[in-house]
């Protein structure tokens, strides 16, 4: 049955959103396009047996996907002088959900926007970041320093609620006294947990999730949700509520009934030093982790990187792993016969390719739960006008079950000029049911998603509608993990880590149970050791 306008904005946007929409004049549609392959591309590993090359391409390591974790894989083995190295990807760009895009305006993200300012002067991504002459020093407590065009510009934050634009993510305007002793009690409970460390001196929430402490003290809490969590102790404010909710969505795709506990903690003490302070904040782009995705490809020599081949079995072996594909162009079949291989994709996908596992699925599988999200870009003639705090880097809908959006113009400074502008619009489908929620993605035109995206924006914007001047749409079928309550310290997520065999490693965020730059990179860097170790050429850990 055809939903009506006002039933389609309050199935993804919440009845909040239908009830403020008002009839829009007759106007002309807004030029656009939904930009993704989400149906047809990965789809074809579903259908029944592919073509084998007769001829195979000998290589020491290849690496299945160039995500995050692909790329950081292959820039650390061409750290360590492995000059064999290939690369293939499904997707006609890298980068998997932190790809970007540019037009006639400026760059901008397709995903992934920010990068917060790392707290300790060690690991890969600070090794990345000093590539990039985005680290400007180490202060005098041992943290790096960074330069000061990257970190985000103020104003940082604002929402919209009913009429007006009010500073920062907590809504203290008709707070009552009770509402803001629970944030004080709720920030202070955060910051001993950022505080706290076990025997061994390590932090009990850390970046990334492999270097947290694995005493049970803090383990307990992935056994229930954060909703449960805050219920147990106590926390009733809708004010806070709300803003624990948005912590989830933001960074896990689910509401706070479905993450666990201990990531909904980690969020909010894990970035932090025990006292509130998020060390110097965000670093951000005007194409948001696309710049770190250039970065970590500018490693790689042009020859490494191959786009459009549809790996569709990995067969681990004696010798290595024979690897069979597709060109997704032509349809001609490749095979690989790889010493070693980084499989560098999501493990619902890895199910379908790693050869073994088609006829024995392991078991731990199902305990991986991926949220699709929807990424809009809108191009403005100029800056949206509004009432209340002005137009800030991360702009958030009170009411709405989008996140807002980011100026990608933003750190140019440009919001303050008359000129145009670029607008990023993230909506997670945050519903429990995930294949229902992809499905429906999936299923919006154009003219829904257009529809969808007006009726959002245009109660705070209201003019907006005259300044769009194009709208274009990416769907993430399978966005990013979700830590369900018990699939961050459970068996699953640790047995999926382990190599098979001496030749089959893997690699990516949903190892790391939270969908993060840090989490990629540092499986990538990990999956890149594993493999030269297995070639007898083992360096010092950049973990």
């Amino acid at each position: 049955m055809e939903l009506t306008r006002r039933e389609l904005i309050a199935a993804f946007l919440g009845s909040a959103v239908a009830s403020a929409c008002k009839r829009e004049p007759a106007r002309a549609p807004i030029p656009g396009a939904v930009v993704d392959r989400a149906v047809e591309v990965g789809h074809k590993l579903r259908g029944g047996p592919l073509p084998r090359a007769q001829t195979v391409e000998p290589v020491d390591v290849l690496v299945v996907g160039a995500g995050v974790a692909g790329l950081s894989a292959a820039w650390r083995l061409m750290g360590a002088g492995v000059k064999d190295v290939r690369m293939v990807e499904l997707e006609a760009e890298a980068g998997g959900t932190s790809r970007s895009g540019r037009n006639a305006v400026s760059a901008f993200p397709w995903g992934a926007h920010y990068l917060p300012a790392p707290l300790e002067d060690k690991g890969p991504v600070v090794r990345l970041l000093r590539e990039m002459g985005a680290v400007t020093g180490v202060d005098a407590e041992g943290r790096p320093t960074f330069e000061e065009t990257l970190l985000i510009q103020e104003p940082e934050e604002r929402h919209y609620y009913r009429g007006h634009w009010y500073e920062g993510l907590y809504l203290r305007v008709g707070a009552t006294p009770e509402d803001l002793a629970e944030l004080e009690r709720f920030d202070t409970r955060m910051n001993a947990f950022a505080a706290a460390k076990d025997a061994k001196g390590r932090k009990a929430f850390a970046v990334p999730t492999a270097h947290s402490s694995d005493d049970a003290e803090w383990t307990a809490l992935d056994a229930l949700s954060m909703a449960d969590w805050l219920t147990r102790e106590g926390f009733r404010s809708s004010r806070l509520k709300w803003l624990v909710d948005y912590a989830c969505r933001d960074d896990y795709g689910a509401t706070s009934e479905h993450i666990s506990a201990w990531a909904g903690i980690w969020y909010f003490a894990a970035r932090q030093d025990g006292h509130g302070e998020r060390s110097e904040g965000f670093l951000s782009w005007p194409e948001g982790n696309g710049r770190l995705v250039h970065q970590l490809r500018s490693a790689l020599p042009p020859r490494v990187l191959e786009r459009d081949v549809l790996v569709h079995t990995v067969e681990p072996g004696e010798h290595g792993c024979r690897v069979d594909a597709l060109d997704a162009r032509t349809g001609q079949p490749r095979s690989f016969q790889a010493r070693q291989v980084v499989l560098a994709c999501p493990r619902f996908l890895a199910a379908h390719v790693v050869a073994p596992w088609r006829t024995a699925r392991p078991g731990w599988m199902e305990a991986f739960s991926y949220a699709p999200w929807v990424v809009a870009n809108l191009t403005l003639s100029t800056p949206p006008e509004s009432r209340g705090f002005p137009l800030a880097w991360d702009n958030v809908f009170q009411e709405s079950k989008s996140l807002g959006y980011v100026v990608a113009t933003h750190q140019q400074l440009r919001q303050y000029e008359r000129g145009p502008t670029v607008l990023t619009w993230y909506l997670p489908m945050s519903g429990g049911d995930v294949k229902a929620e992809r499905q429906k993605s999936l299923s919006a035109t154009y003219e829904d998603w257009e529809a969808l995206v007006m009726a959002d924006m245009r109660p705070a914007h209201p003019g907006i509608t005259q300044q769009v001047q194009r709208l274009e749409v990416m769907r993430w079928g399978h966005a990013m993990v979700r830590p369900t309550p018990g699939f961050m310290w459970g068996a699953a997520r640790k047995a999926a880590q382990e190599s098979l065999g001496r030749s089959l490693h893997f690699a990516h965020t949903d190892l790391g149970g939270l969908a993060l730059f840090e989490e990629a990179n540092w499986f990538g860097v990990k999956a890149a050791e594993r493999v030269l170790a297995e070639l007898g050429q083992p360096s010092s850990s950049w973990l």
